[in-house]
This record gives C-alpha cells, sequence and structure tokens, in this order.
C-alpha cells in the first residue's frame, strides 16, 4: 500500500511525448507502464531505450489499467515522476539576462482549461518565450493533463506560480518590462506596437478575459483585429499569433 507521501512525491505522465521528453528532460522517473499491446512503434523503442540507459523500470500492463487511470489518448503508455517543479519568480525574471536576451513572457489571468495551457506551453517552447507565471488559485497547474495537451513542452518552459499575478506585474514593471494586456476588442492592433522592447504578454481567461483590476495594471492594451462573424479565438491560437508576431518585429 502506497503511503501520502509517496503519493505527494509523485505525478503521473501519460502519452508518448510528455513520458519520453521527461526523460530528456533530466525529470526523475520512478517507473515507466507500457501496454502489453503496444510494442511497434519507434517512439516506445526510443523511450524503452532510455528507460534501459537510465535504469528506469519498465512494467507491461493490460490496456485497462490505462482505460481505468487516464483519459483517452494516454497512448497505451504512462510513468510515475517526481512533481514538475515550479520556479521562484525572481529566478525566472534572472532567465533573459543569463541567455543574453530580450524579456519575453506571458502571464496567465485565470487560465483554467489545461488542455488550453499545455497548447500555450507548446507555444511558449517553439516561440522562446522565457517563462509562464500563473496564479496560484483560480488557475490550472502543471499536470498530467497539461504535460499531454503540450506535447511534452512542459518539461522545457519555466513557470512561476505566485500568490497573485498583479504583484508579478508590478516585479515586472520595476525591472523596466512593458507589461501588455491581450483584449478581444479594445486597445491597439498588435501590428501597430512597437513590441522590440522588454514584454510580459498578459493573458486573460477563457470566459472572461482579463479581470479589471488586473487590465488596469497593464501599461496598456491590445489586440489582434477579427474580421469575422466570431469575434475571439481560442486562448492558445491567440497566444500563438501575439507571440509570433513578436518575434517578426525582433527579427528584423
Amino acid at each position: 500500500m502506497k503511503s501520502n507521501k509517496d503519493k505527494l512525491d509523485s505525478d503521473w505522465i501519460y502519452g508518448l511525448n510528455p513520458v519520453l521528453e521527461a526523460i530528456r528532460a533530466g525529470r526523475k522517473i520512478k517507473g515507466i507502464y507500457l501496454s502489453s499491446s503496444k510494442h511497434d512503434s519507434r517512439k516506445v523503442f526510443e523511450i524503452q531505450r532510455e528507460a534501459e540507459k537510465k535504469n528506469i523500470p519498465v512494467t507491461i500492463e493490460d490496456i485497462n489499467f490505462f482505460h481505468t487511470q487516464f483519459p483517452k489518448g494516454h497512448q497505451g503508455i504512462a510513468a510515475k515522476a517526481s512533481p514538475r517543479a515550479y520556479l521562484d519568480l525572481e529566478e525566472l525574471l534572472t532567465i533573459p539576462s543569463r541567455k543574453n536576451e530580450l524579456p519575453l513572457f506571458v502571464i496567465l489571468d485565470c487560465i483554467e482549461d489545461p488542455r488550453n495551457f499545455g497548447a500555450i506551453l507548446r507555444v511558449a517552447d517553439a516561440a522562446g518565450i522565457h517563462g509562464i507565471i500563473i496564479q496560484s488559485y483560480r488557475s490550472v497547474t502543471l499536470s498530467a493533463e497539461v504535460s499531454k495537451a503540450s506535447a511534452g513542452a512542459v518539461e522545457f518552459v519555466p513557470v512561476a506560480m505566485v500568490a497573485n499575478i498583479k504583484h508579478a506585474i508590478q516585479a515586472m514593471k520595476e525591472r523596466g518590462i512593458a507589461v501588455v494586456g491581450a483584449e478581444a476588442g479594445i486597445g491597439t492592433a498588435v501590428w501597430d506596437l512597437d513590441l522590440t522592447v522588454p514584454l510580459a504578454l498578459v493573458i486573460g481567461s477563457e470566459g472572461q478575459g482579463l479581470r479589471k483590476t488586473v487590465k488596469e495594471s497593464c501599461d496598456l492594451l491590445m489586440s489582434l483585429p477579427m474580421r469575422g462573424k466570431i469575434n475571439s479565438l481560442n486562448v492558445s491560437v491567440a497566444v500563438g499569433i501575439l507571440a509570433f508576431e513578436i518575434l517578426r518585429q525582433r527579427a528584423q
């Protein structure tokens, strides 16, 4: 029987990419569980090879083991790992200078859908975003579902959890980082802004957008011009467009 301490010290990861990337990232893996019918995939062979190199035990389980413990999309593989660690905000803010790069952060204001958070992490990894800040309440946290939705990007994007994102916004302003809120239908069109400055992009929740007090804390607001009949985008899609517009401007 497993102790409460074991439960606190372990997280489940499921899916081929999340398990493989967790191993590659050096996360401590306590064990890998593989479906008895899952032996012919190139990634499975790769995972088994990496597990053997690092002396990670691999257990073969019936497919029902996965169906009863994980959502659809588990792909017949899971791993028990050490919990994904959050960075301290101060440590997160030192990353751009260590890389000799212009700061680019994303602050999430009460994002609650793990699939959206996972997709944002995937965008952040692709766009080279230095880190993501989330709030410790009314927000999704780093979970197995987030890891699956991120396709393993969760292992490579630094995340800080704070009690109040308004304090994080203030800390960024004190370091000369411009804080720009993204809100549908208001503010300056993203194409009309100079985004080649140290920047933190604030993204609101799926249903409500930015909270009033958070909006008031931003240096300015921007939006994506819409031409269709539906006046909003999925939050992760919006982050992707905004992040790559920032990269485009900075590359010129």
